[in-house]
């Protein structure tokens, strides 16, 4: 049963919400009928608690996975960023560059000898150095970078081990 805390206005998640959420992030276009099976629930009752997911924000949306490398080739280049200063207004500017870019995927405030780790994919590397020295030239804070060229990805996962995160 789904129950909301009125404290902090977040549903109580149970095992079969775990479920639901760990098989639609596998497949997003399994049919109402095919999830209540996968979970053990008949339709309607699976159909409430998707919705209930949906309304709450557990479910950001759906997308199709796009298999990129049949539409040609592709760069992906991991990046460390270290910012000169360390301020909150520094770190604002520079995620307002950052999140402007379509060729960053992923950006992260990390622990430890850099600030921000960055997941670019562009069209190729002299596409990436564009980017960069226009970063650079912007003067958003960058103090140095390191760029990690990906060779080759033999493990990539679109989906996270929820039922093994959140036992219930």
């Amino acid at each position: 049963m789904i129950v909301v805390d009125k404290r902090s206005r977040l549903l109580k998640l149970d095992r079969i919400d775990i479920k639901i959420l760990h098989e639609l992030q596998k497949n997003g276009r399994v049919t109402n009928v095919e999830l209540a099976e996968l979970v053990n629930l008949s339709p309607s009752p699976c159909l409430m608690r998707v919705k209930k997911l949906q309304s709450e924000g557990y479910i950001d949306g759906y997308s199709a996975q796009i298999n990129v490398s049949k539409l040609g080739q592709t760069l992906t280049v991991f990046t460390e960023i270290t910012l000169k200063n360390h301020r909150q207004i520094d770190f604002a500017r520079f995620l307002t560059s950052i999140e402007k870019i379509d060729q960053v995927m992923e950006c992260h405030l990390v622990s430890g000898g850099y600030d921000y780790l960055l997941k670019f994919v562009t069209a190729g590397i002299s596409e990436y150095q564009e980017i960069m020295e226009r970063l650079t030239d912007l003067e958003i804070g960058i103090d140095r970078y390191f760029s990690f060229v990906v060779l080759k990805s033999p493990i990539v996962k679109s989906h996270m081990p929820l039922t093994s995160l959140f036992p219930l």
